[in-house]
């Protein structure tokens, strides 16, 4: 999310907050893809972090892409966070140790997608180079401390920064440490988002696997191919992991509000200031918590929208679904990510044929698979079977979903090409993790400084 919402609206009722969620509900003709995908930045000459402030830095990556771009600024304490695309159809944004993301604009193929991501890069590519400065696309950081990773001047990073300690032993690794590829997805109805949501939740962990990056830590292997994955098993479990509600068949926009309400805040924004409301949930916050300790105690829309970007589960609900489980990787899966759940969300049959495969798993089966794949990747067990079958049968149905859409590009290709990278993992059974792995084991000679060379934007 680039900007933090300032809507007034009062909120009087859970029915407002359901409300506000359910409005989401679209027509099919009107489903978009929006991609999300974030990359190191780093100085080419000695592979070091890129800092927010100075002449070749974060900041100046910024205002030159707005003077590129015309982008409007987004602006937190006098220094520039974001861009924003004046019809609000995108965004660059930066994450709390410098990672450069992208939010695309909600687009109906991913032809478009694809070619967005690639101007996109190329853009970013222009302003940079004069810099020295190039970006990694894998899913962890893989060499530089937590020491050595510069912090983002960002009000609701700061107030996170304080917090995650409290709540979990990996909050502060998720914040500065890892990139992630998401695709954002309509629904049309309750009944469209519950099982696109069931789906969704039971599948996260298979693209976790199938995306697997991010096996180096602190220059050296960390024993595990999704160390992002693994991450995400200790930030706060209050508000991120799965959602046992969402398995259940009458789950809907209301239970998740419920839950969402009892989740603590991390602030709300008052005259442009950020004030640190970790101390109370959503719930006590509507039942008067803050009044006395802020000049506007009464929660309005804009506090709920902020509280619900603030919410980590696997897949996250908002006006859309969004799909959290991968890392990033290299330019082809910005690419291949939407693809996988585009193919299984957005074709009946195809999401009707997913619902089938996993109806009957289980919730505790399912967060067994969640505590398996960042160490075991596609090797890791489900029912007797490796994960590498399952995934075999899945993409099958994504494929199959991406040619019934019918989508094709201007040399009669549907959008099923984009499952390449996916199909590469499952032909060799190895994730790009394991790729990695091998390189450094052998022509790398134990170095993860070649990284930066050869998975470079």
């Amino acid at each position: 999310m680039a900007r933090d919402t300032t809507d007034q609206t009062p909120l009087s009722s859970v029915q407002d907050l359901t409300d506000y969620i359910a409005a989401g509900n679209k027509p099919r003709e009107r489903f978009r893809i929006g991609t999300e995908h974030e990359k190191f930045a780093f100085f080419r000459a000695d592979n070091s972090p890129v800092p927010y402030f100075g002449d070749a830095s974060i900041s100046a990556l910024l205002t030159g892409l707005q003077e590129k771009s015309g982008w409007e600024p987004i602006m937190d304490g006098g220094n520039i966070i974001g861009l924003a695309e004046r019809s609000g159809m995108g965004a660059i944004s930066i994450e709390p140790g410098g990672q450069f993301e992208l939010s695309g604009a909600p687009l109906e193929t991913l032809h478009e997608t694809c070619r967005e991501s690639n101007q996109h890069l190329a853009t970013l590519r222009e302003i940079a180079e004069p810099m020295g400065i190039r970006f990694l696309g894998i899913g962890g950081s893989p060499k530089w401390t937590y020491a050595q990773t510069p912090q983002m001047p960002k009000s609701r990073y700061e107030i996170m920064t304080r917090y995650m300690p409290k709540v979990g032993s990996k909050g502060l690794d998720m914040m500065y440490r890892t990139c992630t590829i998401q695709v954002n997805l309509d629904f049309s109805s309750e009944a469209d988002m519950r099982q696109k949501m069931r789906v969704s939740m039971k599948l996260q962990s298979l693209a976790t696997a199938l995306f697997a990056s991010s096996p180096f830590t602190e220059g050296k292997p960390n024993g595990l191919l999704s160390w992002r994955g693994d991450i995400w098993r200790d930030v706060d479990n209050k508000r991120s992991g799965l959602l046992d509600f969402t398995f259940r068949d009458d789950f809907g926009f209301r239970d998740y509000a419920e839950w969402a309400l009892d989740v603590p805040m991390y602030f709300i924004v008052r005259d442009g200031r950020y004030h640190d409301c970790t101390h109370v949930t959503f719930r006590q916050f509507m039942n008067g918590a803050l009044k006395g300790e802020v000049a506007d105690p009464a929660p309005t829309m804009g506090d709920w929208t902020n509280h619900l970007s603030t919410l980590f589960p696997d897949v996250r609900l908002k006006r859309f679904l969004e799909m959290r489980g991968a890392d990033g990787g290299p330019w082809r899966r910005i690419c291949a990510l939407p693809a996988f759940w585009v193919g299984l969300l957005y074709d009946d049959a195809a999401l009707q044929a997913a619902d089938e495969l996993t109806k009957d798993w289980s919730f505790g089966e399912v967060a067994a698979l969640r505590d398996a794949v960042p160490a075991e990747g596609l090797k890791a067990q489900f029912r007797g079977h490796a994960l590498l079958d399952v995934a075999r049968e899945v993409v099958g149905i994504s494929r199959t979903g991406l040619k019934a859409r019918g989508k094709l590009n201007r040399e009669g290709q549907d959008e099923s090409i984009f499952l390449a990278p996916l199909d590469e993992v499952l032909a060799k059974k190895a994730t790009l993790a394991e790729d990695l792995l091998s390189l450094y084991r052998g022509r790398w000679n134990g170095s993860v400084e070649p990284v930066f060379e050869d998975y470079q934007y």
